[in-house]
């Protein structure tokens, strides 16, 4: 029989503690290029889904980062390039690996069907990938300085993130996405 022992770099567990689950609100990790990788609230999220390329119909005279409308679930669903909005490289100018669009549904509010369908905020966010859920305490969430942050980001960060075990992870916050959403 083969014994295992720990190596000094991965210690043996100590203690079965968990984080008190009160305190911790679930989100999704995503990325928009390959080296920017952020969070959004699971509470502002609707699902996500995969879109094939040519299902999203353009729009004339909207902004750049307006990709157009798409057909969910017998409703209209505004489109945008979560990245171009951002600041980062549009989707249209990065190399097309993959025939699908992921999409994270964003919406205001609550989605029920007591509230009239006029009255659901909700948009399609393309994005690169999706990645897992991260649980985080709210509280953990800070402020970055002013001069780390690019102009397009700031009115739709909700702060940042350092995980125990990982790199600085960006927040969004979803309503002042959808707020950014012209009302055609």
């Amino acid at each position: 029989m083969v014994q295992h022992e720990f190596s000094p770099a991965y210690p043996a567990p100590t203690s079965l503690e968990t984080p008190d689950q009160n305190q911790l609100e679930q989100f999704l990790r995503f990325q928009l290029v390959p080296d920017t990788t952020l969070l959004l609230s699971v509470k502002q999220l609707t699902e996500v889904i995969t879109i094939p390329l040519g299902q999203i119909v353009p729009i004339p005279q909207m902004p750049s980062w307006v990709m157009g409308v798409y057909n969910w679930r017998g409703e209209i669903l505004w489109m945008i390039d979560l990245g171009a909005l951002l600041g980062l490289t549009p989707w249209h100018h990065r190399p097309q690996v993959t025939p699908v669009y992921r999409t994270i549904i964003l919406h205001a509010g609550t989605t029920t069907r007591t509230v009239p369908k006029t009255q659901r905020q909700q948009i399609g966010a393309v994005v690169s990938r999706v990645d897992d859920i991260e649980w985080c305490n709210p509280d953990d969430v800070q402020s970055p300085p002013e001069s780390l942050i690019n102009s397009s980001l700031a009115p739709f960060l909700r702060g940042y993130w350092l995980p125990p075990r990982g790199d600085m992870l960006v927040v969004l916050d979803g309503g002042a996405i959808l707020a950014a959403m012209p009302q055609p």
